[in-house]
């Protein structure tokens, strides 16, 4: 007896599909600023921005990624944090090997509200978790000047 193929089982894997694409397309919308927009992969760094009275902590969500694919940067009042690296994947099935590479990369920059002092910022990464110190940097107090 043969057996017959069912067109909608086909139909069924069609649509859990697009609904899968359709779940990833909506959490890359962003709803900052007043309209919203895209986000794209290269942009999905998660931080958490902290302010203390000497300084501002940064904490970026940076899973999978090792210290040696981190890359840091800071000027006065931006901070760049990139991530690079290539992952692969490899599944031993029956009599063949079959291996998947990926490159994945993400970047995020932050503005930061005051100027900070770029040769003190430290950094430090466990568990994915990238945490960047920021010390301010020391602004001379006004000084009056009197009219002559």
């Amino acid at each position: 007896m043969t057996t017959r193929s069912n067109p909608f089982e086909e139909l069924e894997r069609l649509f859990e599909r697009m609904d899968r694409q359709f779940d990833d397309a909506t959490r890359m919308w962003e709803e900052e600023g007043p309209f919203g927009g895209w986000r794209t992969e290269m942009e999905s760094v998660s931080i958490d921005l902290a302010e203390t009275d000497d300084e501002f902590v940064v904490t970026a969500d940076l899973p999978g990624f090792d210290r040696d694919d981190v890359d840091i940067r800071v000027t006065d009042h931006t901070l760049r944090i990139e991530a690079d690296r290539e992952t692969a994947t490899e599944e031993h099935e029956a009599e063949y090997l079959r291996r998947e590479r990926r490159h994945e990369s993400v970047r995020r920059s932050i503005r930061l509200p005051d100027e900070v002092d770029k040769d003190a910022v430290t950094a430090t990464m466990k568990h994915g978790v990238l945490t960047v110190t920021l010390p301010r940097l020391e602004v001379e107090e006004a000084r009056s000047i009197d009219i002559e």
